[in-house]
């Protein structure tokens, strides 16, 4: 059943380009899907416990949950059936589009003017202040320039903003799946964000009809970042018992 909690503080397919084929082959040719190697980080827990997967966002990395890990780790939190039990960090099984921004966000981010050679401090600050017009909240800012890295003294994007901008429509859009997921399932979202709306519970409770819906207060969007403590205890709470 689903459980529509208050907005209060939290207590408790891969694919590689090949060349087309000369028109005499192109008969015969098959297609090939390979898997793609993806880039990951594993932070050890107790062997006796099932994994623990976290998986990141748009714009994010696999560094962004590090410190989330080390603290689930600590608190005895250790590496379930595929999948156990599922927790949805402030995103809702339907289309984001229109509540989404980041196509302002990757405007910006393509229109960043750094000049070769800076400090990393210097070319921070810099992006940061070109930034800010569009993005106003300090903690996005700082979320977006985890992805600003220096290569042979310039200063680029590590994510491909060309493909995401010319994809974002899939990429915030949510297919149209008629199975239910069985299994419990947490969608916890931030206070301050509108990524879980209560005009989503209808399709979360048909996709997820052991769902629960939980709100951290004063959290945005990046509710780890925003409120590291309370995501913590919501998650860990919804987890098993050690």
């Amino acid at each position: 059943m689903l459980r529509r909690l208050p907005r209060a503080r939290a207590t408790a397919p891969p694919w590689r380009l090949r060349p087309r084929p000369p028109p005499a082959a192109a008969a015969t040719a098959r297609s090939v899907v390979t898997a793609v190697q993806l880039a990951h980080a594993e932070v050890g827990g107790r062997g006796d416990r099932p994994p623990l997967v976290l998986l990141h966002g748009l714009f994010g990395n696999h560094s962004n949950f590090q410190a989330v890990a080390r603290a689930l780790v600590r608190r005895g939190s250790g590496k379930p059936d595929l999948v156990e039990r599922l927790i949805s960090v402030d995103i809702s099984p339907i289309s984001a589009a229109p509540v989404s921004e980041f196509s302002a966000y990757i405007s910006a981010m393509k229109s960043l003017k750094i000049p070769d050679g800076l400090p990393r401090s210097v070319a921070r600050q810099l992006a940061d202040d070109q930034l800010r017009p569009v993005v106003q909240l300090p903690q996005l800012r700082q979320f977006l320039l985890t992805n600003l890295v220096e290569v042979e003294g310039r200063y680029i994007w590590r994510v491909n903003l060309e493909a995401i901008s010319h994809h974002l429509a899939d990429i915030t859009n949510f297919p149209t799946f008629h199975k239910p997921y069985p299994g419990p399932a947490l969608f916890l979202g931030g206070s301050n964000s509108p990524y879980i709306s209560s005009k989503h519970y209808p399709e979360i409770q048909r996709l997820f009809p052991k769902a629960e819906v939980q709100y951290i207060e004063g959290a945005g969007h990046i509710v780890h970042q925003d409120k590291f403590e309370e995501f913590i205890t919501a998650v860990f709470n919804f987890l098993p018992p050690p």
